[in-house]
């Protein structure tokens, strides 16, 4: 059987996430200390809330230098939401936050309107279709493989993560035309800004892929 590490940094949805992992045969371990994110062979990194909150309440609990070695360090990783964005360089959300770094690139607001002017709610709520980037690979061996382009995912954010490099968006949505990355990778870490705990069976599938890499 599967364990995963679930970060539990004070802020997160950790009920939700671990009854999804559960559900698909996962063992599931809080993550509180550096000691359990250094030992884990899997580890998620959950976000609900500001990019800040976030950053704060893993340096609080001593996490930070912890989480950001395992991220680099080969095995799978997976950022959902907020969690998703750390993976950046950093966020404009509430003022100037730096992220882990892995992926370069800055977290910015959700254009207030679409591309046809028309002002649209923010956040960004509700079910929301995947697309392939233009100039990425197809999803086979990833954590979208089996996945169909167009399947709805469920998302809640008003900020997106907005990669210098597109060959690090793993998936995308469209909001009113307003590019939003919906997936992003490198290498084995990967990260989530819809909720895959909250997604039905296209989330279910996601998390399967994630225990099999």
């Amino acid at each position: 059987m599967t364990t995963v590490g679930i970060v539990d940094y004070g802020t997160s949805n950790l009920l939700s996430v671990t009854r999804a992992f559960e559900h698909v045969g996962a063992t599931v371990e809080p993550v509180s200390n550096a000691e359990q994110a250094t030992k884990a062979d899997r580890l998620v990194l959950p976000g609900v809330g500001a990019f800040g909150n976030c950053q704060s309440g893993l340096k609080g609990r001593d996490l930070w230098d912890s989480v950001d070695e395992f991220m680099r360090s080969g095995k799978p990783f997976l950022g959902i939401c907020v969690g998703m964005q750390m993976m950046l360089d950093g966020s404009e959300e509430f003022g100037h936050y730096d992220g882990f770094g892995l992926i370069p690139g800055r977290v910015g607001a959700i254009p207030l309107s679409g591309t046809d002017g028309r002002p649209h709610k923010i956040p960004h709520i509700g079910w929301n279709r995947l697309s392939s980037p233009e100039s990425g690979d197809n999803w086979k061996g990833t954590i979208l493989d089996g996945v169909e382009p167009g399947a709805s995912v469920y998302f809640v954010h008003s900020f997106t993560a907005q990669p210098q490099d597109d060959g690090h968006r793993l998936a995308n949505t469209d909001y009113d035309g307003c590019r939003i990355s919906a997936a992003i990778r490198r290498d084995n870490a990967y990260g989530c800004q819809f909720h895959c705990e909250k997604s039905g069976p296209v989330g279910l599938k996601i998390i399967e892929n994630f225990l099999k890499l």
